[in-house]
């Protein structure tokens, strides 16, 4: 791989919608690299053959839902960190002389915008959702938080992400939408697009919180509209895919991306308005 050509792109469905492209052809532009980098439809299911039919033909991948937790079970020539291992949710895959690495830089992302808005501790917080991208922040969350509700919608994958936590033992709730949201000082919504709407809608008059979504388009979601009218603050998804992104291209490049934050930034944002 040279660290001034690459080839990479996301997979992932639906994937029409994802800025991943956006953020790394820009930082491509301005890091100096000559690459490309593409969107690619890639259902449950099917990322098995895609990596075996087309996966020499790049350097990296990005992945997003729904091939977060199938990643871990590809049967590939792969080295999963310690991380991924234990939260069972990989983003990033990247191909060196023909063997594959793999980690999940969510958490990192997700503490590192958390950093951006001025937050760095949480005594009750909740997370909607335990999919992919909720083992992820479940990890990060064991370092920021001293207690840890998850509002599940399947009971099936309580085991796995309670595994993420090794400080906290975090509670399990049932899915319910007229859940009372008030008490905690942060909220992250994991869910798919629409999964909270009825959660949107119940919402107590007064919040104090911080909501966390990480989806960002369209933005605001119901959810993230619904917090601010009743006085919270809100963290868009845009800043948890602009820190991911950062660090997958530090561990891809080894150059300093970290440096081009704002330019990033402000193209993304440009990109939803």
């Amino acid at each position: 791989m040279s660290q001034k050509t690459l080839r990479g792109a996301v997979l992932g469905y639906p994937i029409n919608h994802s800025l991943s492209p956006l953020l790394h052809k820009k930082a491509f532009d301005l890091l100096g690299i000559t690459g490309e980098y593409s969107a690619i439809e890639v259902k449950s299911g099917e990322l098995q053959d895609f990596i075996s039919k087309r996966g020499n033909d790049f350097d990296y991948f990005s992945l997003t839902m729904p091939l977060k937790e199938e990643a871990i079970d590809l049967k590939i020539d792969i080295e999963i960190d310690a991380l991924g291992k234990r939260i069972q949710s990989l983003n990033t895959l990247i191909r060196r002389d023909n063997a594959w690495s793999a980690t999940s830089t969510d958490g990192s992302g997700f503490i590192k915008s958390l950093s951006n808005a001025g937050y760095s501790k949480f005594d009750k917080v909740l997370v909607l959702g335990a999919g992919g991208t909720a083992r992820a922040v479940a990890g990060a969350l064991d370092e920021i938080a001293t207690a840890v509700d998850v509002m599940r919608r399947s009971v099936r994958r309580s085991s796995a992400i309670a595994a993420c936590f090794e400080k906290i033992e975090c509670n399990f709730l049932d899915w319910d939408d007229l859940a009372d949201l008030s008490g905690y000082d942060l909220v992250i919504n994991t869910t798919p697009s629409g999964a909270a709407d009825l959660v949107a809608e119940n919402l107590p008059q007064k919040v104090r919180g911080l909501l966390f979504d990480v989806l960002y388009k369209p933005w605001p979601t119901l959810l993230a509209r619904r917090w601010s009218d009743a006085g919270g603050e809100t963290v868009s998804g845009l800043e948890l895919l602009l820190y991911q992104g950062i660090d997958q291209l530090n561990l891809v490049t080894n150059l300093d991306v970290n440096s081009i934050d704002k330019d990033l930034r402000r193209a993304l944002s440009k990109a939803t308005v």
